[in-house]
């Protein structure tokens, strides 16, 4: 058979040295059994060396996950097909682990070009390598795994801890109902997210890291990764409804350990994270419908003192679609931030003491059956006008005090091979830091920024 896996039409019903696929939909009275060595291999990282399976069974084209793919995180990462070397009897073993570590790599190289240089320096730039990344993705235990990944970046010039996510997974019932649940600890909020609609897993899948971008973001997008840990626990019941609750608490890579009043961005104690998901597969197409959200009050600097609490609060969904050998997939989210600002405003860092950022962001694309694909995004940041937060300044600034921003992200793709992306991305700003014209106060206008992205990404 064929190792192309239909999103949302093919689930795990035992993740074993034995993967039991069955199929959804009412046609299909017997179970599937597949031996995971006989499903086509090609050259893949860590989890495929480790599973046997390819590239297309977990995702429809990396990052995106398949129904597969997803079953396959929830479940700790530990389906093998590896030779393991084991201890104990059956009933109790007290040690199993991959004969040959999974251990793979991730190199990126780009161009970065936008349509008016920045002032003082060079346009078209290069960067080689935009990202180096080592990964340590495993089954640990029978119960227990691993994704791990280190990464040098070009722009900074360091390597250090990247994503970071240990799972522990079970099974059980629920209501006569299957019930997987688990734990995780992981140290960017939604990066132990399954769908690709939330922030730490969503569309665009890379992007330049040299190229302007806007000023504001809300917190649960990608401000507190790899600042903090978080623990969790977390259940699918049913193959329908999906939920999380995690609490995280500041972990800082580098810096004063522990944090002191030269610290920044600390949280007070801990802060809640919730996560909520609906999903249904049939006839070849998928649906998740969710929403998810974080609470936080932090120390703008130092670990004493008034805080500023941010509330994040958002919903997502996600489709996937089978269509002419290839596939469709979409998807949005929208996060709604209110933000009560006291120690900044003590400190007359912001001029509103209340405020509210809200963004949204919804994406489509298509892969042919021979890998080629093409996505049309559009993404939005609307919030309260602030001229102390967002201030006149050249590129990064704002003439208006305002965060508003907008803008369409066209790109193609071509996967030469399962592990092999070449990427041509175009970034259009139609609104930058406020404004369409003379945005910063300095006369640059906002399509200024619009950005050529070229990028080759390799993982093995």
């Amino acid at each position: 058979m064929t190792s192309r896996m239909v999103p949302g039409l093919i689930t795990i019903v035992a993740l074993t040295g034995t993967a039991m696929l069955v199929r959804n939909d009412a046609r299909a009275a017997k179970g599937l059994v597949v031996n995971v060595h006989t499903i086509h291999r090609e050259v893949i990282p860590s989890f495929t060396r480790q599973t046997g399976l390819a590239c297309n069974v977990c995702h429809t084209t990396f990052p995106q996950l398949t129904q597969f793919g997803r079953r396959f995180k929830l479940n700790g990462y530990t389906l093998t097909g590896l030779q393991v070397v084991e201890a104990g009897d059956t009933a109790r073993r007290s040690l199993k682990i991959d004969l040959i570590p999974p251990v793979s790599a991730m190199v990126m190289t780009s161009v970065t070009r936008t349509k008016a240089a920045q002032p003082g320096t060079q346009n078209t730039n290069v960067e080689l390598p935009d990202q180096l990344s080592l990964f340590l993705g495993e089954e640990i235990t029978p119960r227990l795994g691993t994704f791990l990944q280190f990464t040098y970046s070009g722009p900074d010039g360091s390597f250090g801890i990247d994503n970071f996510d240990v799972r522990y997974a079970n099974h059980g019932k629920l209501g006569a109902k299957e019930l997987i649940y688990g734990f995780s600890l992981n140290n960017n909020p939604t990066v132990q997210d399954v769908w690709n609609s939330t922030p730490a897993w969503g569309f665009p899948w890379a992007s330049s890291a040299v190229a302007p971008a806007p000023a504001a973001a809300t917190l649960i997008d990608g401000i507190l990764g790899q600042r903090t840990a978080g623990l969790g626990a977390y259940a699918l019941w049913d193959n329908r409804v999906y939920g999380e609750f995690s609490v995280y608490r500041s972990a800082f890579q580098g810096g004063p350990h522990p944090p002191d009043a030269s610290a920044d961005t600390t949280l007070k104690g801990v802060a809640p994270y919730w996560r909520l998901a609906l999903q249904h597969g049939w006839r070849g197409q998928y649906l998740e419908l969710g929403t998810y959200g974080m609470a936080t009050r932090l120390f703008p600097t130092g670990v004493t003192g008034p805080t500023d609490r941010y509330t994040d609060v958002a919903v997502d969904a996600q489709y996937e679609r089978r269509i002419a050998g290839g596939n469709a997939t979409a998807h949005a989210t929208w996060i709604h931030e209110q933000q009560t600002l006291t120690a900044s405003f003590d400190s007359a860092k912001v001029a509103t003491a209340t405020n509210t950022l809200k963004t949204f962001k919804v994406d489509g694309s298509y892969y042919t059956a021979g890998r080629v694909g093409a996505t049309l995004a559009y993404f939005s940041t609307t919030g309260g006008a602030d001229t102390l937060r967002y201030a006149p300044g050249p590129v990064t600034g704002s003439r208006l005090g305002s965060p508003n921003s907008n803008g369409l992200i066209a790109e193609l793709d071509f996967l030469p091979w399962l592990n092999t992306r070449l990427t041509a991305q175009y970034v259009v700003y139609t609104k930058f830091n406020g404004a369409s014209n003379n945005y910063d106060g300095s006369g640059r206008n906002a399509s200024d920024n619009n950005t050529l992205y070229l990028l080759a990404w390799l993982v093995f």
